[in-house]
């Protein structure tokens, strides 16, 4: 079960957050969103660590340079982006997860189209913005899913999430899911992560090993 902290942006903070050593780190690059990654500063991170750049709808070209600019190993693609799409940001040589917005409505079966392109995707709340609404979805609607992609799991996950996660991953709608995305739960301020917090996420997530 790996471990995804997204909507990182104070320097420090990320300097301090790395000391946990999560799995992945998540840096949002869409103009709209309150944790927009906006320094120039080199993210400087463990190699342990795999650096995410999340983009809604942004031209490829510019995806381009801003992995070229901050070495990041995984695009994160929350827009509307086609299969066509994903295949053009897999061409830079990077991971791809595709996310989507789930409800009762989803169409699980769109997902096929975009299997060959992708690394992983993100199943995430539908809610007013594309991430970060601190709300869940019913995980029982991923019993529609048929395909073998590794997948993410994410909206609204906190502290008192855990024992959910466990009951989860017990079930065979769990079979593929690589790990769980935090975001908003885990903040003093929008893209400020509070460190004893995640410690205790960490803690009771792997305490006896899920």
């Amino acid at each position: 079960m790996k471990l995804k902290i997204c909507g990182m942006k104070y320097p420090e903070n990320i300097q301090d957050i790395s000391t946990l050593n999560p799995d992945y780190l998540g840096f949002i690059f869409w103009e709209k969103s309150q944790r927009k990654f906006d320094t120039n500063e080199i993210l400087e991170v463990p190699s342990s660590i795999k650096k995410v750049a999340v983009f809604v709808d942004e031209e490829p070209e510019k995806i381009k340079y801003i992995i070229d600019q901050f070495n990041f190993d995984v695009v994160q693609l929350h827009g509307s982006e086609t299969p066509e799409y994903c295949e053009i940001i897999q061409s830079f040589s990077v991971e791809v997860i595709k996310s989507f917005s789930i409800d009762e409505n989803f169409d699980f079966g769109q997902l096929t189209a975009y299997e060959p392109y992708v690394d992983y995707f993100l199943f995430d709340t539908k809610g007013k913005l594309p991430g970060g609404n601190g709300i869940s979805f019913d995980w029982d609607l991923l019993s529609q899913y048929t395909l073998e992609k590794p997948f993410f799991l994410s909206g609204g996950i906190g502290l008192t999430s855990v024992d959910a996660i466990k009951s989860f991953l017990s079930t065979e709608n769990a079979k593929y899911c690589h790990g769980i995305d935090v975001n908003s739960r885990f903040e003093k301020k929008k893209g400020f992560k509070n460190y004893s917090k995640l410690k205790r996420l960490k803690r009771r997530l792997y305490e006896n090993e899920i």
